[in-house]
């Protein structure tokens, strides 16, 4: 009952806020954000003392002569991108309070509309549904980059759309295979999440290699990998920042979710053919993308670039198909997803106060605000994985992974380590130390909100780091249980 409220919530309080006229929008939201945050906790509290309790789940019939079922329920991998998309809700609508929208209650009511689609994809156990909420996520993202986005956006976003739903095709390809392959002993059909993953395990190698590669396409596409990546550095730049802290923060990780949950228990024999070949792609993702991110100039196409680099490490770590590679890789998609959005709100609070993000425009600016510099750097440690870190312990375990499947393309996924304190590095030092490159550029005091936001993300940079324990504790059980599928 409970995963149902988690997604029901938002949806209605979304609805509501497009009655609500003003800047008030704004704080309600929030508010309404916090609550969908009280819920997922309570969740939390519930499944770690009854992990196995029917309050974690739903199922009723939906599509009853199709086999399609309302089904939904929380494993500790969906719980912990749950916890972290309705973290992190609230830290996008606060740090958007310096910002002035038209319409704010349109752009918040989509932030609550996305924030019930996301959650959805990460509790779906049928694959219709889950493939409801995947294109769900899709329509809120593509008013908010259209309608708030920068110059060119009809263009760019348009290209975002199409790539994206060009992906979904193929997933519905390959889930509608599946499905017309489950029942063969009783006659029924279903797109239940086990019947799906006994209908996969049944196919043959070339059957599993077609089903493979049209859903890894999809899930490729909003990671995204190398070469399908192409949408996403003009799309993560010309989106308002708020937009841009949804898609790198949480909805990046739908695909590598599905690449847990949906893909690698369906096709274990095409996973053993073709993995590599998949890896691979996300190994030269990781080398293009720092490489690239080392000349940019404009700071937020930087992290955009970087977070290319980072999501291709744990893709690479997921198609490892072990222990250490897989629950790395979900370790690390909830520090991507903190580090992501503390990064891009200090480019917002960049073009805010200077009136430019152009990295050789700035500089000095540790010396005009001292408490912004030091914030600064502790989230920027953290994305380069300093130990006692949260980057660190997920990307220990996705090079240890990588590593057990192939050493030579560990030491080449490994570089991402190098390069990514080269341009993290290079730019803090650009842009926070030395002389000011302009008379004109000039930083005064955080906004209390901007501070609140960027205190709570170091927080976390720091607490995850020390004491990863809790995510480890919820994340280990479920991938031994999932990768007992692949046996």
């Amino acid at each position: 009952m409970l995963t149902g409220v988690l997604i029901l919530f938002p949806l209605l309080a979304s609805l509501l806020l497009f009655f609500i006229k003003g800047d008030g929008a704004k704080r309600i939201a929030f508010v309404f954000s916090l609550v969908e945050f009280g819920i997922s906790l309570l969740a939390y509290v519930w499944f770690r003392n009854n992990p196995n309790m029917d309050m974690l789940s739903l199922n009723c019939t939906w599509v009853e002569s199709l086999g399609i079922k309302f089904a939904v329920g929380l494993d500790g991998i969906g719980l912990l991108l749950v916890l972290l998309t309705t973290f992190l809700v609230p830290l996008i609508v606060l740090s958007s309070f310096k910002t002035t929208y038209d319409k704010p209650n349109t752009f918040y009511a989509l932030i609550l509309m996305m924030q019930s689609a996301l959650v959805g994809v990460f509790v779906a156990n049928d694959g219709f549904l889950f493939y409801v909420f995947w294109e769900l996520a899709l329509i809120p993202i593509y008013f908010i980059c259209l309608l708030w986005g920068g110059e060119n956006r009809a263009r760019i976003t348009f290209k975002f759309f199409l790539y994206t739903l060009f992906g979904s095709l193929f997933m519905l390809i390959g889930l509608i295979f599946l499905y017309n392959h489950t029942g063969l002993d009783t006659g029924i059909k279903s797109f239940a999440i086990n019947d799906l993953y006994t209908a996969g395990r049944s196919l043959n190698l070339n059957q599993q290699s077609f089903v493979f590669w049209t859903i890894f396409i999809a899930f490729a596409i909003k990671m995204p990998i190398f070469p399908l990546h192409t949408w996403q550095p003009d799309t993560y730049v010309t989106a308002p920042t708020q937009g841009t802290m949804l898609l790198s923060g949480i909805m990046l990780k739908m695909g590598t979710f599905g690449l847990i949950k949906w893909l690698l228990p369906i096709a274990p024999l095409a996973l053993a053919k073709w993995g590599g070949v998949a890896m691979g792609f996300a190994v030269v993702g990781i080398i293009y993308a720092s490489c690239i991110a080392i000349v940019q100039k404009d700071y937020k196409r930087l992290i955009a670039y970087s977070s290319i680099a980072h999501v291709g490490l744990i893709a690479a770590g997921i198609l490892s198909a072990n222990q250490q590679g897989v629950q790395g890789a979900v370790i690390q998609m909830l520090s991507h997803g903190i580090n992501v959005v503390g990064l891009f709100l200090i480019a917002d609070i960049l073009i805010r106060h200077t009136g430019t993000r152009d990295i050789d425009k700035l500089g000095g600016i540790r010396s005009m605000n001292g408490q912004f510099g030091v914030l600064f750097l502790i989230i920027l440690l953290g994305s380069v994985a300093l130990p006692l870190t949260n980057g660190f312990v997920g990307e220990f375990l996705l090079i240890n992974g990588v590593f057990q499947y192939s050493a030579w393309l560990a030491a080449f996924a490994g570089l991402t380590v190098i390069l990514g304190a080269v341009y993290m590095l290079r730019s803090y030092q650009a842009i926070m130390l030395g002389e000011k490159k302009a008379n004109e550029v000039t930083f005064g005091s955080l906004a209390d909100t901007d501070k609140a936001v960027l205190m709570i993300i170091c927080v976390a940079v720091i607490a995850f780091g020390v004491y990863p324990k809790p995510l480890n504790d919820l994340a280990e059980p479920a991938v031994k249980a999932l990768l007992m599928n692949l046996k």
